[in-house]
């Protein structure tokens, strides 16, 4: 079992710059697989980074490619997103995610197995 705690959400200003961490638990962080998504209220989950098990590789959807960059420190089994020039459309909880059964780039929502509480970001504008 994983447990994923997100911090690092507030309010900002459009053009601002946030950054979010996910802590996880479990001794085998390091094998799995993370994304992070958002969701705002009345929409479906977005998918908006997703790292594979080294950090050697990211992957971005065209809406935050360029603004966005996830990290992550398996050492500290902790994994970043990094987000500037943040818009008001960005605003949303947003998630991290882990999957158990992939170590590259993940994408689709149905594949991760455990998932944090989320954290609020909310851009004024």
């Amino acid at each position: 079992q994983v447990q994923l705690v997100e911090s690092g959400g507030g309010l900002v200003q459009a053009g601002g710059s946030l950054r979010l961490s996910c802590a996880a638990s479990g001794r085998t962080f390091n094998s799995y697989a993370m994304g992070w998504f958002r969701q705002a209220p009345g929409k479906e989950r977005e998918f908006v980074a997703a790292i594979n098990w080294s950090g050697a590789s990211t992957y971005y959807p065209e809406s935050v490619k360029g603004r966005f960059t996830c990290s992550r420190d398996n050492a500290r089994n902790t994994v970043y997103l990094q987000m500037s020039n943040l818009k008001p459309e960005d605003t949303a909880v947003y998630y991290c995610a882990a999957d158990r059964n992939h170590y590259g780039i993940v994408v689709n929502t149905w594949d991760y197995d455990y998932w944090g509480q989320g954290t609020q970001v909310t851009v004024s504008s």
